[in-house]
């Protein structure tokens, strides 16, 4: 089986591209803006044309996008999200090549979900931000192609390779840099969201069963259990070793919720809000969040001022997704747990050390 896979370079890409590699019957070809893509190629501004000839000489059975963008304005999410799809999606229909395509969407396009509840595939989008309004554009026209193809909804990534802009990449940051210095304390924001957590290799699992399947529509990849941030903040740190005190700032700058973890008093401490705000210091002095930015783009795949709302990645406080036609349709489970997960992004954190 021929795969083209497009934006090998990225988070998600990296590992579904190893995964890819592992199978013997797979020929793996990439594409993509990098120089180690085997064909050099930018979806946001390349014509469908072009595309369609390239297909047409390579060929693929099945045609896997995990390109796009993650931070930037409305503009450009919709360009490196929407018009790119657009431009596979009809350099697909023109091709005589017939090729499946597998698009990785996000969890963001369907929005903040009712605490407690499990959002299947059928739930209405409500997406709470240009990135998810973004991606779910792409899915639409995925969905309305007329294409062999599946939308494989992700939800919230992590594990090796977790960009230092996401919030489970600001705990391990804040936390290396509160052990390197020294610091007994870190005082940590944005803790209260709950959210899914799946590994990105237990992902690139998903997108390969995909390929191999005839399932079609929109799939949900997730683990199926919310985890509060605070919680996973507390596993990383038995993870690291690190005894200092971990204080939740709760919504406004310089209260605190109770200590997780080990009580001390010794110093004021590093500040972090893990969904990307600023805070302020104990003088009141605003400072930028010290990890910046809110995540990489992906397609190879900062801080801002405080927001009026609390969860600036558009899903709300809570999320958890519904597996069961994951499993049902493409055979598939997750793994890995987020223990796991978050002793290799740590691995990688204290490698910085």
């Amino acid at each position: 089986m021929r795969v083209l896979l497009i934006g090998a370079n990225g988070y998600i890409g990296r590992f579904v591209a190893d995964r890819l590699l592992a199978d013997p019957a797979v020929q793996l070809t990439a594409l993509g803006r990098g120089d180690d893509a085997d064909v050099r190629f930018d979806l946001a501004t390349g014509s469908p044309g072009a595309l369609t000839r390239f297909l047409d000489a390579v060929h693929p059975g099945v045609v896997v996008n995990c390109a796009g963008a993650t931070r930037g304005g409305a503009r450009e999410l919709t360009r490196h999200n929407t018009v790119a799809v657009a431009t596979v999606c009809e350099a697909l229909r023109r091709s005589g090549c017939g090729a499946r395509l597998v698009q990785v969407g996000c969890s963001a396009e369907y929005g903040p979900s009712q605490p407690g509840s499990s959002t299947a595939e059928d739930a209405v989008p409500r997406p709470g931000g240009p990135y998810g309004v973004s991606k779910l554009a792409a899915t639409e026209l995925v969905l309305g192609s007329g294409l062999d193809a599946v939308v494989l909804r992700v939800f919230s990534p992590a594990g090796p390779g977790t960009p230092a802009g996401s919030p489970l990449g600001r705990l391990a940051e804040a936390m290396r840099r509160a052990m390197q210095s020294g610091d007994g304390e870190l005082r940590l924001g944005g803790l209260g969201a709950q959210r899914d957590f799946i590994d990105v290799r237990d992902v690139a699992r998903a997108v390969h069963a995909a390929s191999l399947s005839a399932a079609q529509g929109v799939i949900n990849i997730g683990s199926g259990r919310a985890v509060r941030l605070r919680d996973a903040a507390a596993t990383l740190a038995r993870v690291a070793g690190y005894g200092g005190a971990l204080h939740e700032l709760d919504g406004s700058p310089g209260a605190l919720r109770p200590t997780i973890g080990h009580p001390r008093t010794e110093s004021v401490g590093h500040r972090v809000d893990a969904l990307g705000h600023h805070r302020a210091d104990a003088l009141g002095h605003h400072r930028p969040d010290p990890l910046g930015g809110r995540g990489e783009r992906t397609d190879s795949e900062h801080a801002a001022p405080a927001a009026p709302h609390p969860y600036p990645d558009g899903c709300g406080s809570w999320q958890q997704a519904d597996v069961r036609t994951a499993r049902d349709r493409l055979g598939w489970r997750p793994r890995i747990g987020l223990e796991e997960s978050l002793a290799d992004i740590w691995m990688e954190a204290a490698c910085r050390i």
